[in-house]
């Protein structure tokens, strides 16, 4: 029996913290880090880290709406990253972290729409929400080497330092929801 499947597509800053939280999430099957929203086709990660492609590092989720809903995915994302940062996250600066939500469909826009009018109008990060909604018109797949770079680098500094608290503070606030 095949199981039904959908798929967001998030850039919360470097993909490596991104792929890391949402493979520790129960419903989603996979994550692939890529690059989205640019101008150039087929860009390389030295390409779109000098800033000139227009991409965002973002991560696609492919997971099971019967176990995990987009709304789940939404405060996941929101809560493991800052939003309200313009082309930063942390020390990653540039506008490939950019904090930006690429719906695949009306029915995301408008739910994404409206969770992040919900984060503003209760002020949930003390700053407004500054995430971008861009509807997905392609996703380029990272090379092979960023996929699983956390599970398969856990003690490089950058994971440590950066990856591991994101992960430290997902398992908190989302202890039921993680595998």
């Amino acid at each position: 029996m095949d199981r039904k499947t959908e798929t967001a597509v998030f850039g919360g800053g470097c993909f490596w913290c991104t792929e890391a939280v949402f493979c520790e999430l129960k419903g989603v099957i996979k994550v692939t880090p890529g690059y989205a929203g640019g101008r150039t086709g087929k860009p390389t990660y030295l390409q779109v880290c000098s800033g000139t492609t227009g991409h965002v590092e973002a991560a696609m989720i492919e997971y099971e709406p019967e176990l995990v809903s987009y709304n789940d995915l939404l405060e996941v994302f929101f809560y493991t990253h800052d939003p309200t940062t313009t082309n930063r996250q942390g020390n990653d600066a540039g506008e490939q972290y950019h904090s930006t939500i690429f719906y695949l469909n009306p029915g995301q826009k408008d739910l994404a729409a409206k969770f992040i009018d919900k984060l503003n109008a209760c002020n949930e990060f003390g700053a407004p929400v500054v995430t971008t909604l861009k509807p997905l018109v392609q996703f380029y797949e990272a090379e092979d080497y960023h996929r699983g770079y956390y599970r398969n680098n856990a003690g490089q500094p950058y994971c440590r330092i950066v990856i591991t608290p994101k992960l430290v503070k997902f398992r908190a606030r989302f202890k039921d929801a993680a595998k």
